[in-house]
This record gives C-alpha cells, sequence and structure tokens, in this order.
C-alpha cells in the first residue's frame, strides 16, 4: 500500500513540474495554451533530458528509501530475474575439431535432445531447415540445424560453450585461431559465381572435417572468439545462391532468431532478457517492408518520419526507445553478429533500461535482407 502511495506521489511530482517546465519553454500561462504550442516550442531533446534526468533521481530517491519502498522493479522487470543454470562440463571432442555444448556434427536429434530436452523455438533458416533452439531463460543457449535423416548439420552458440581439441573456445584470441587452424577461406563460390569476404569483416570461414566453421570475433573485447557456426559442406553446397529466395516464413525465422540472439547476448553481459513485443513488430516489419520496396536504408523513412515517431502514429507508448538495422546480412546470425560489433548498436542491444523488443525483416526484389529491431521500455 506505502509502494503505490509513494509511486502516486512520484506521478504527482512528474506531472506538476512537466507542467512548471512546459510553461517556463512557451511562456503560456496556462496548461492548454502550453499543449497547443509544445510541438513547435519545445525543443524535443531537452525535453527528453529533462524527464530522463527527473526520474532518474525520482527513482534514486526511492532506492534510498528501501525499508518503506523495497524494489523498483517493473513487472516486466521482476518477470526477468532467472535463476542461474548450471554451466555444463564441456568434453573434448572425439570425432571433430570443434563441438558446441558437447554436440558433434553428425549426432542424432534423439541423442541431442536426450540432454537438451524439446526446443524451446523451431524457426526456418536460410538452408532451408529449422533452427532449433535450446537454453535454459537463455542461459547455455544453443541452436541445432538437422538433415533430413535427423542428424546434426548445423550448429551456432554465441556462449561460453565451445570446445575443441586444438584448445580454441570462447575468449580464444583472433591470433591464436589463426596461428591453430591456418589461412581462413576468403571466399564461397556458388555454382559459377564467387562471392569474395570483405576485408573489415569481423569473422573468419575454414574448411575442417567436411564442415564450414565460422569463428566470430568480437572488436570490443580485443578481437577474441564470441560466436561460432558450423555447417556440414553438404548443406552449404545446397544453398544454391548467396542469398536464399525469401519468403513469409523465412522473415519469420529471422525475426525470431534475432531476437533470440539478442536475448543470449544480454544473458552474456548479465542483463535481464527482453520481452517479445507484437505491436513493436509491427511498426519494425513495416519499416523494414518500407527500405525493401522503396530501396533505402535509413532509421527516417521517405515521409521524414523518426522510429519515434512510427512507433507513436502506431499507439505504442513507451518511456525509452531505441532501433537498430542491418541490411544486405544473408542470414539473422550474421547481422546480429554485426550489430554487435557496431558500438551504436550494441549500445541498444545491451541497454539495462530496454524491457521489450519486436523485429521486422523484409527482402528486397534482390532476395536481400532488410533488418529492423525496435526496443522499448513502457
Amino acid at each position: 500500500m506505502l509502494r503505490r502511495l509513494f509511486k502516486l506521489a512520484l506521478l504527482c511530482l512528474i506531472v506538476y513540474a512537466g507542467v512548471q517546465y512546459i510553461q517556463h519553454k512557451t511562456g503560456a500561462e496556462s496548461v492548454p495554451s502550453a499543449i497547443d504550442h509544445m510541438k513547435t516550442e519545445v525543443n524535443a531533446q531537452d525535453a527528453a533530458d529533462f524527464f530522463e534526468n527527473l526520474i532518474t533521481q525520482g527513482r534514486e530517491l526511492f532506492q534510498d528509501t528501501q525499508d518503506v519502498l523495497p524494489d523498483w522493479n517493473t513487472s516486466a522487470e521482476s518477470d526477468q530475474q532467472t535463476k542461474q543454470a548450471e554451466k555444463p562440463q564441456l568434453e573434448t571432442p572425439s570425432e571433430q575439431t570443434f563441438s558446441i555444448y558437447n554436440i558433434q556434427m553428425g549426432d542424432t536429434k534423439e541423442s541431442v535432445e536426450k540432454s537438451q530436452g524439446k526446443p524451446q523455438r523451431v524457426s526456418l533458416n536460410e538452408y532451408g531447415i529449422s533452427w532449433n533452439t535450446y537454453h535454459e531463460n537463455y542461459q547455455n543457449f544453443v541452436m541445432v540445424g538437422y538433415d533430413s535423416n535427423n542428424k546434426v548439420a548445423a550448429l551456432y552458440t554465441n556462449q561460453d560453450l565451445i570446445s575443441s581439441t586444438d584448445g580454441i573456445k570462447s575468449g580464444s584470441s583472433k591470433d591464436s585461431v589463426l596461428k591453430t587452424l591456418g589461412d581462413p577461406l576468403d571466399e564461397l563460390t556458388k555454382g559459377f559465381v564467387r562471392y569474395k569476404f570483405p576485408d573489415d569483416r569481423d569473422y573468419e570461414v575454414f574448411k575442417l572435417d567436411g564442415n564450414y566453421v565460422t569463428v566470430f570475433f568480437d572488436k570490443h573485447e580485443n578481437n577474441t572468439v564470441t560466436a561460432m557456426q558450423i555447417v556440414t559442406e553438404t548443406l552449404e553446397d545446397s544453398k544454391k545462391d548467396f542469398y536464399t529466395d525469401g519468403s513469409k516464413e523465412l522473415e519469420e525465422g529471422f525475426a525470431y532468431q534475432l531476437f533470440d540472439l539478442t536475448n543470449a547476448s544480454r544473458v552474456n553481459n548479465k542483463l535481464g532478457i527482453l520481452t517479445w513485443e507484437d505491436n513493436v513488430k509491427v511498426t519494425a516489419k513495416k519499416h523494414s517492408e518500407d527500405m525493401a520496396v522503396n530501396n533505402y536504408f535509413d532509421h527516417t523513412n521517405l515521409d521524414g518520419e523518426s522510429p519515434f515517431d512510427r512507433m507513436l502514429d502506431d499507439g505504442i507508448k513507451y518511456t525509452m526507445a531505441g532501433e537498430n538495422l542491418a541490411y544486405g546480412q544473408y542470414s539473422s546470425i550474421f547481422a546480429h553478429e554485426g550489430l554487435m560489433n557496431s558500438l551504436g548498436h550494441r549500445e541498444n542491444i545491451l541497454q539495462e533500461g530496454f524491457t521489450y523488443l519486436g523485429v521486422g525483416v523484409a527482402f528486397n526484389e534482390d532476395e536481400q535482407p532488410y533488418y529492423t529491431e525496435n526496443f522499448i521500455t513502457k
């Protein structure tokens, strides 16, 4: 009861301070006339800074009185408090150079699910098979793809679940990886076309044990191993082009995969997991479609609307919001790893204050995907 009274008191304080602020900025003497002029006369950034500072001070005030108000968490934040999962004992792989969560290429689906249980999500990927996602509240996060014989044909993790015969693991330096594994590939061939990897890439691809092994590095953690994807040669060769034909199912698959990858990265950094928000997803999806159809790539659309305008136009209320965009990466994994290596995008992914996320994906006429991630706090 006391906690509710304190929140009500804070709300009244914010409203009163807000009115005083608007009147000061507009020179108005009454609330209605102040509101009439707010859009043109009040600087949005100043207002945002003012209210953010006010709310921060309010939170600090209540945190100092924990005997009366023990906890400031919203219900969404409270739901995110997760029990620490037990870290698995990783074993040195017996058949191949690498394993992920003690899973090796060619293992049966039955053996995987004997240890992992049923997947938390099954979604289509760029190879025409499904990623089966296993985790415990995004801890011990691994994605597994099975071939038509229900054997492991693809693996991925961005957590400390990598083991190898050569001692390479999460956190290993790029120099040690290159010294151990030798020269990486610099291109992939699809039919009669060679696709050259970019010179400034944040990953390296190796051909090992009949597989394509992609090692991702974190530029913001001294170029150390942050993730790994393993795909059989057979599966990679079955993909006839660099980009996969876009479909509604693949758009949805990429969107949910980005959501899961984001939460796995947040857990790595001891942050609360985000909740999927369908209404925000609709806004994100519309922006991806708009960019794909009209051939542009920008946070501001062709009507001059910002991400915040678009969310408000769709009736989405928020106290804090952010947007990440990616374009051209041929999979959700490459898009996510690229975003994590771009400081501004990384900060959105690892923003402690965000609580909800919606993701929308669309393909252009060349089958290139546009990814939009909209983060909010209600």
